[in-house]
Order: structure tokens, then C-alpha cells, then sequence
């Protein structure tokens, strides 16, 4: 199923917030299907990786390091992004809020 020129020419012309709300909306919409979960009984691997954002005039690639679970369903590689590894913390581990309270 494609998506219809019209929709895509509205998110388009949406602002920088509005995008970030709709990012956050989706988001939402997937984990309540269940997209990005890992399947009970999969082997997870945990790495920690650095990351490059592709801005050209950034200083500061690589980013991170970031925590990502992979795993393996139906013969494809899978992965799911678990969070920030600074602070010496483990995979799934809060990370603390805007406040510097734990969750």
C-alpha cells in the first residue's frame, strides 16, 4: 500500500514541531502493534554502538554510545534502539528525566 501524494505533500509542509508530534503519534501507533518488540524466547544480542548523524559540517560524529538490541525473526535481522549507554548504564536500564530523577 503507498501513501497518497496529497498526505505526503502535507507532512511536508508541516513545521518542525508539528513533524516531531506526528514522529511521537507513530511511534505510539507502533508499539501498540507491537512493531519493534522482541518475540518471547529470541536470543537478543546487546551492543553498544557510536552512531553518525550525516550532517556534513558536524564536529562531533560519532554520537553516542547508544545501546541497540538485535535479534533474529523470521530470517532477518532485526534491531531496536534501547537508549543512552553514557553513565555506565546496562541495556533497558531508565535513563534519568529532564529533572535528574529516575524513573
Amino acid at each position: 500500500m503507498g501513501l497518497d501524494r496529497s498526505l505526503i505533500a502535507d507532512v511536508r509542509s508541516l513545521s518542525e514541531p508539528e513533524l516531531r508530534r506526528l514522529v511521537i503519534l507513530a511511534q505510539d501507533l507502533l508499539e501498540q502493534r507491537g512493531a519493534g518488540r522482541v518475540p518471547e524466547g529470541a536470543k537478543v544480542t546487546y551492543r553498544r554502538e557510536e552512531v553518525r548523524c550525516g550532517k556534513a559540517n558536524c564536529t562531533r560524529c560519532p554520537h553516542g554510545p547508544y545501546w541497540y538490541a538485535y535479534w533474529r525473526e523470521d530470517g532477518k535481522l532485526r534491531s531496536r534502539y534501547l537508549g543512552s549507554a553514557r553513565a555506565g548504564r546496562s541495556p533497558g536500564e531508565a535513563a534519568p528525566t529532564a529533572d535528574g530523577v529516575e524513573p
